[in-house]
């Protein structure tokens, strides 16, 4: 990335903190980062363009939506 990239990061807390980072790995671009520290899941993403960063993010949230909700589901399911 140039000197001049757009950088975000994405903090969320989950009761299922590493099944949600799992189930978001494997749509991250090489522009992305995701870690999980106890109930957090933290994304960064690093794109040269503002258009770009905005893009990505907003695509990764509707995924973190998605696998929370599964991940809930699930957990729901098993109680």
């Amino acid at each position: 990335m140039s000197e001049a990239s757009r950088r975000a990061e994405v903090s969320t807390t989950h009761e299922d903190a590493a099944i949600v980072a799992a189930a978001l790995t494997p749509d991250n671009t090489d522009a992305m980062t995701t870690t999980v520290d106890g109930d957090t899941v933290r994304t960064t993403v690093v794109r040269d363009r503002t258009g770009g960063l905005a893009a990505t993010v907003d695509d990764y949230v509707v995924n973190l939506t998605v696998a929370d909700a599964v991940a809930e589901t699930a957990r729901d399911t098993q109680s």
